[in-house]
């Protein structure tokens, strides 16, 4: 039977199972100076006589007793509803277990709408948040999880994602871009709330981005630009709209650069969003210019100080020298080597017949500053004055009739060494995350590049031993693609508590005791990162057994990777984003972009590419289907994989004694077992 108590006379109990201290005690206090206490508090009697100890609902007595203490209630004459419990300590102790065991918390989704319907009521954050007992930030969560994709709330609704994966996705306002990660990610076992935050984060700007700092927030939200506020980290708020962020802050550097060029008479100047030159300089020559000569002037100082250190030094020598004299003369020998190397340390003269022809970078540093770098580029070789040394080669004068198609570009040009090595990187990884998902295929693979006699790590481009491969250097800044995402968030998924052991037995032991689906997870990482982007051996550079792998996954590089500016439409000549248009449009199309600038051509090619131009269906089809050649797997033939493997060993490659071949045993002169030993 309900009752009621005087707050006063209730007192805490030792009986009560819950032994940690409640949480979040101000918004109990809060929603009891509302509503008052909706729900009793279960009781028994204790001593002294007339006094209740509380069994179950220790936070909304604390919660009261906080408004008593505020002065807002009188803890004499406020009433809580009780509910008094009789038996002995084991059975109070039961009922505590049995309240507190049975009582289910609402659902972070519950939540969710109830407050949002709270708020359609009241039309105040503030209100809501001080109704509730809680931060204002708290609310605007709440409510921006509320205002999630349709999809995204039903599967938080249904418990299929967790509450760190919904914040993560409620980290943009933008529901598109929500759904968009959500069907690209959201029904992988595989994803954490990190990378579906990243994936996000690659179409916004931090606010701390040099880019946001050097165009500032009230030019990026005047020309139209969106902020939108991070309610999930302190990471700072984030601009939705970053290709007008990159717009401003070009024209603001652009601007600059003409001012400089101007300025300085040089025959460009260049400028960049960003403190690295790496890769932006390959196809130019660095001018090393000589250092301007010494004045008359400065010649004599010269001159004037080897004498005075010829001087200095025989005094030194002198062993009747006092420790004062010699700290003097030591001290005034180091004041002339610094005078001395000053005056050679002269900036290069930068003459009128060479200024014309050379150019420098204006650079962005991380604190949002422009910055000329100080190092001349010529666009093709120049003679310097007095220099009769052969002129070097043009990076672009390598023929392309030797190399393979993949690493010729559209129109006929090649592609830089390193926009090759990167595309092989990334081709390597589809293939990886695809085979991620077939662990039997990954198991055939690994099994036969172990047992097959003739193997060679190079020949079936795994290093199947679970050694990384040497990947082309690659900048570590690039955003990650959606096949590094895919592989990491494998790598994340898996069980590695035994990696614990103290030694390589117990390891063992406990990696045995894993189940059969673990083991499956560990053995297709392991084999999807141990493949190889490209090798070094032929002219082929798609692995022939890759393109057999992709064949059998059915993939298909264009659902992975799409052609952007950065990855591919400014590292190529804008000859060659014509003929690739004309490829895909015809010459038509090509015709439209035939007097516009490089830039703007590539920004409507990764458009095009996106499918996001309004063009011709079949026009959009072909470009959406399009990705480089060295993208493909779809380009190797068996006579490229007979010239890439040669002939194979005679018999099953075993010699008579029963060692491999290729492990050399006999041309080395040494037995089997140290052949063994030497090739661990």
């Amino acid at each position: 039977m309900t009752q009621t108590v005087k707050l006063a006379k209730l007192k805490r109990s030792e009986k009560n199972v819950r032994t940690t201290p409640p949480k979040n005690i101000e918004a109990m206090a809060a929603s009891i100076r509302a509503r008052g206490i909706m729900q009793n508090l279960l009781v028994t009697a204790a001593r002294p006589k007339g006094m209740f100890e509380i069994i179950a609902g220790d936070r909304r007595y604390l919660g009261a007793m906080m408004l008593a203490e505020a002065g807002e209630i009188a803890a004499a004459d406020y009433d809580v509803p009780v509910k008094i419990i009789t038996g002995d300590e084991a059975d109070l102790r039961e009922v505590s277990l049995t309240e507190n065991f049975q009582r289910e918390q609402m659902t972070v989704a519950e939540e969710c709408v109830a407050f949002q319907h709270f708020l359609k009521t009241d039309g105040d954050v503030d209100a809501v948040a001080k109704r509730f007992g809680q931060t204002r930030r708290f609310i605007e969560g709440r409510l921006r999880l509320a205002d999630l994709a349709e999809p995204i709330f039903e599967a938080l609704a249904a418990g299929k994602i967790s509450y760190e994966m919904a914040k993560a996705y409620g980290s943009t306002a933008d529901k598109a871009k929500q759904k968009r990660v959500f069907e690209q990610y959201g029904h992988s076992s595989y994803v954490n709330a990190d990378q579906i935050r990243r994936a996000i984060a690659n179409d916004t700007m931090k606010a701390t981005d040099p880019i946001a700092i050097l165009v500032g927030a009230d030019a990026y939200v005047a020309a139209g630009g969106r902020i939108e506020r991070e309610l999930f980290s302190e990471d700072g708020d984030r601009w939705t709209d970053p290709e007008l962020a990159q717009t401003l802050a070009a024209t603001l550097m652009e601007a600059e650069a003409k001012r400089l060029g101007e300025e300085l008479g040089v025959g460009w100047v260049r400028p960049v969003a960003t403190t690295s030159l790496y890769g932006i300089t390959s196809d130019l020559h660095r001018v090393t210019l000589p250092a301007a000569p010494l004045t008359d002037e400065e010649q004599t100082r010269c001159d004037e100080i080897e004498e005075r250190m010829q001087v200095i030094e025989s005094d030194m020598e002198d062993e009747g020298i006092d420790d004062d004299t010699y700290a003097a003369l030591d001290a005034e020998s180091d004041r002339l080597r610094e005078e001395y190397q000053a005056i050679h340390d002269k900036a290069p003269e930068l003459t009128d017949e060479v200024k014309g022809q050379v150019g420098v970078f204006l650079t962005l540093g991380r604190d949002g500053k422009m910055t000329l770098d100080t190092t001349y580029y010529s666009e093709t070789p120049i003679r310097l004055p007095g220099d009769d040394r052969p002129l070097p080669s043009s990076p672009s004068s390598r023929r392309t009739a030797d190399l393979p198609p993949e690493a010729v570009a559209p129109g006929g040009k090649p592609l830089s060494a390193r926009l090759h090595d990167e595309l092989a990187v990334q081709r390597r990884d589809i293939l990886a995350a695809s085979i991620l998902g077939d662990p039997g295929l990954a198991l055939d693979y690994m099994l036969f590049c172990l047992a097959d006699p003739s193997h060679g790590y190079g020949r079936y481009g795994t290093t199947v031993r679970a050694g990384r491969p040497q990947d082309p250097q690659i900048p570590k800044d690039q955003p990650a693609t959606q096949a590094q995402v895919a592989i990491a968030e494998a790598r994340e998924g898996l069980d590695t508590s035994w990696t614990e052991g103290a030694n390589p037995v117990e390891r063992f032991e406990a990696f045995r005791a894993l189940s059969d689906d673990a083991k499956a997870a560990w053995l297709a990482v392991v084999v999807a990162t141990s493949l190889e982007a490209k090798p070094d051996y032929s002219s082929v550079t798609t692995n022939p057994l890759h393109a057999r792998l992709a064949s059998i996954l059915e993939i298909e590089p264009a659902k992975w990777w799409r052609p952007t500016s950065a990855n591919f439409f400014d590292r190529v000549s804008k000859g060659t984003l014509l003929a690739l248009l004309t490829s895909v449009g015809g010459a038509p199309l090509a015709a439209r972009y035939m007097a516009s600038k490089k830039g703007e051509i590539s920004t409507s090619c990764e458009k095009l590419f996106a499918g996001e131009a309004i063009t011709e269906a079949e026009t959009k089809e072909a470009a959406l289907a399009w990705v480089p050649d060295a993208m493909r797997f779809d380009l190797v033939s068996a006579a490229d994989a007979d010239e890439a493997f040669g002939d194979e060993p005679d018999d099953e490659g075993f010699d008579d004694d029963g060692d491999t071949n290729d492990l050399g045993a006999d041309d080395a002169g040494i037995d089997s077992d140290e052949a063994l030993i030497a090739a661990e």
